[in-house]
């Protein structure tokens, strides 16, 4: 019987490293995450900047 509850206890303690080990994973991916979006919206932003100034040009250009 004891030889159960310590195989019991040993699969306790592994299923809850097991969940902070994701908890973990998943803070990190979500930070992750977070620092990517911002990298995507300042890409788009610099794009639209781009793109405005490349149109300005070429009006400027005569036909």
């Amino acid at each position: 019987m004891d030889a159960e509850f310590v195989a019991l206890e040993e699969k306790v303690q592994q299923t809850v490293q097991l969940c902070q080990r994701l908890r973990d994973e998943n803070r990190d991916l979500r930070e992750r995450l977070t620092t990517l979006q911002g990298d995507h919206r300042l890409l788009g932003e610099k794009i639209d900047g781009a793109r405005a100034r490349i149109e300005s040009l070429l009006k400027q250009i005569p036909e």
